[in-house]
């Protein structure tokens, strides 16, 4: 019976949209000067190497790789975690998970979310004049004032976790495979420990739960056909808008769908892999037929490939972790090796960003919020720090040059005298911990242009079994 409770709880929560009735498009207000639009698509669990135009190995990403060659790709860009909340807070505050508080992932039984005194990128945006929407997966809190509807967004559709933490009638490719939802009253048969089976996965049009449990295969269609309708009507209203998109394509579990088009190879990844593209390659293309010249389109991942899924994960590209690999652990999510945060990162602008360019510019998604601010016109919120950059000398082509940390002194412990050495303006990006070791949220390593140093070593995440 604990799933149907909670189902209802859920439900009950959904009822709340009678006292919201107006965010389904009903858009209204004038452009404030030629203010750009922006859509930001956040990709679920998907590799540095995952991308074609990162790795030769990969053939799936034709809409992504036509986006880089007509834009800016970043080859030293970084989750600001890795693991899925932290690393969503993140983008959307521009702040560390030791700021913005949130260094774990929401569960389905968390009753709270993102710390509401964060003020949200779209809540920035939407004082300044902007329609706001959200499409996918959310995972900052889905009850009362933690929805995204409380959070700054003017519309809203997706699930609200990860789409492993709820049960579906078809389940799709897990590792390892896990059960359908219950039937009536029946309990289910005994799960793995990653599997949940207590509620349906549900789906969300702003408050109301409009489908439960969720048939992923339809999915994408409906993101699509969501995406479209937002940025048709968003431009018709003559306002600018910001749409961030959640794809859960490369977490499991994976479904095959229609959406997917290209060769198949046998494999659920590839083919999740590739209606990702097909995804994202639709959202583009109506960018381009309705607002090309004043829409900036950033592409990125929330962390690198979910290693524990074995044949289910995506690709690290050359960033093995050979060390960590080496004493039986993952180098990938949930670590700070560099498969674990370094990630795809894709930048389009016509007429703004330069063609064809790659970047060597060490960048983060803690950078997506203060760049897209000043590039709105709109002001950083005053009462607090923030850990991202604005990036857009580096967006235009004027600098390749991204993280920078003021001079200090690092001493340096000789055998009878203490010794100064002094270090110049370098480039600097820390890492928390995510889960694989140590204090949740903890800075655990600092990158300083071309080194990276840990604070803690030798604690092995496991890897793949098979691998092991």
């Amino acid at each position: 019976m604990a799933w149907l409770s909670l189902k209802v709880l859920l439900v009950g929560v959904s009822f709340l949209g009678c006292l919201y009735p107006l965010v389904d498009f009903f858009f209204s207000g004038e452009t404030r000067g030629q203010k750009p639009n922006f859509v930001i698509i956040l990709a679920d669990d998907m590799g540095w190497g995952d991308l074609g135009t990162n790795w030769a190995e990969t053939k799936d990403t034709v809409n992504l790789d036509k986006m880089a060659a007509e834009g800016m790709r970043f080859v030293d860009f970084h989750a600001a975690a890795s693991t899925c909340s932290p690393s969503r807070a993140s983008l959307l505050t521009g702040r560390l998970g030791l700021r913005n508080g949130v260094t774990h992932n929401f569960a389905v039984t968390s009753v709270g979310g993102l710390p509401l005194n964060e003020t949200t990128l779209a809540e920035v945006l939407r004082e300044a004049g902007y329609i706001t929407g959200m499409i996918g997966k959310w995972h900052l809190g889905h009850h009362s004032s933690y929805h995204p509807n409380f959070r700054g967004f003017d519309y809203y559709f997706g699930i609200p976790y990860s789409h492993d933490m709820g049960c579906t009638d078809t389940p799709g490719y897990n590792h390892p495979p896990c059960p359908a939802c219950p039937r009536g009253d029946r309990p289910p048969r005994s799960p793995e420990r990653d599997c949940h089976t207590d509620v349906a996965l549900p789906l969300y049009e702003n408050l109301n739960i409009v489908e439960q449990p969720v048939n992923l295969s339809g999915l994408a269609q409906k993101y699509a056909e969501k995406a479209t309708q937002f940025i048709q009507r968003a431009s018709t209203s003559r306002r600018p808008f910001l749409l961030y998109v959640g794809l859960a394509h490369m977490h499991v579990p994976f479904t095959r769908t229609p959406l997917a088009a290209g060769p198949q190879d046998g494999t659920p990844y590839a083919s999740g892999l590739r209606e990702m593209d097909s995804l994202v390659g639709h959202i583009k293309d109506r960018v381009d037929r309705t607002a090309k010249e004043n829409t900036f389109l950033w592409f990125t991942g929330d962390n690198g490939p979910w290693a524990q899924k074995c044949e289910l994960a995506g690709s690290v590209g050359p960033f093995t972790g050979l060390w960590q690999a080496q004493q039986g652990g993952s180098p990938a999510k949930q670590t700070t090796w560099e498969g674990g945060h370094r990630v795809p990162a894709v930048a389009y602008w016509p007429g703004r960003v330069p063609i064809n360019v790659t970047s060597t510019a060490l960048l983060s998604v803690l950078d997506i919020f203060p760049t897209v601010v000043a590039l709105a016109g709109a002001g950083l919120p005053p009462d607090r720090r923030f850990d991202g950059l604005d990036a857009s000398n580096v967006l235009f082509g004027r600098s390749q040059t991204g993280h920078r940390g003021s001079s200090f002194v690092c001493d340096l412990v000789k055998k009878d005298s203490l010794s100064l050495s002094r270090v110049g303006l370098s480039q600097v990006l820390f890492h928390p911990n995510s889960g694989a070791a140590g204090q949740y949220g903890a800075l655990q390593t600092v990158r300083l242009e071309h080194y990276k140093a840990f604070y803690i070593t030798g604690y092995s995440l496991p890897q793949c079994p098979t691998q092991a």
